[in-house]
């Protein structure tokens, strides 16, 4: 193994370190991250830290991206494992996964749907990462659409200006699909996250003991707004 690769590989292995010591601190004290406390926990002077994020908000850039790309990963795995023409079958699949994978990584959830960081805007590296779990609700919603499963409300129950609003969101992540469908799509979308945060930030404490049950009948209606067979 030549040189260049060698440091390669130690830089990666580093870096890899410093978020694991990060997701630590994240799920004891949230997204107030400091790269001293990191490097204190690594053994290192801060100095060094910063050779691999030089600021705090690198350090949340990358784990952001690897927040979104793994709940992605997560519900674009449940789809694939999911008969294509199945199309509520896909659908609890990827709700259930989104919220299995944010049960089980709440920190990592927080960060990227509960309240922004004082200070912090996220770059533009973040934007196609956090489109994945939508692009696969979408995808089932393309799909009902072109196999005549799934028929589009009418086009009238949008205003011009929200149309023209979603066109411009089809042309990107679903062209062709009727923006009235991608409208019913988007609300389920953040019915899904709403759903999660609740759960996630004790919204449903004292009131709902059967969150299993009570997730798949909201996944249900969601289903019935979409118009999934």
């Amino acid at each position: 193994m030549t040189a260049p690769s060698i440091r390669a590989r130690v830089r990666a292995e580093m870096i890899d370190e410093i978020k694991a010591i990060a997701r630590q601190h994240l799920a004891a004290d949230g997204a107030n991250l400091s790269l001293r406390a990191v490097a204190r926990d690594l053994g290192m002077v801060s100095s060094a830290v910063y050779r691999y994020f030089p600021s705090r908000d690198e350090l949340l850039t990358a784990l952001i991206i690897d927040a979104y790309d793994a709940l992605g990963a997560a519900v674009e795995a449940a789809d694939a494992g999911t008969t294509p023409d199945d199309l509520r079958g896909r659908w609890h699949g990827v709700f259930r996964a989104a919220r299995r994978w944010a049960l089980d990584n709440p920190a990592e959830y927080a960060l990227i749907y509960g309240s922004p960081v004082p200070g912090y805007a996220a770059p533009r590296d973040t934007v196609e990462p956090a489109q994945r779990p939508p692009v696969v609700l979408v995808g089932i919603l393309r799909d009902g659409f072109t196999s005549g499963q799934v028929t589009p409300p009418p086009a009238d129950e949008l205003s011009d200006p929200v149309r023209a609003d979603l066109a411009a969101i089809s042309d990107l992540i679903a062209p062709g699909l009727p923006e009235a469908l991608l409208a019913r799509g988007m609300a389920a979308w953040t019915q899904l996250f709403g759903l999660i945060s609740f759960e996630i930030f004790g919204r449903l404490n004292n009131g709902l003991d059967h969150r299993d049950e009570y997730f798949d009948h909201q996944t249900r209606l969601m289903a019935d707004l979409v118009g999934l067979p």
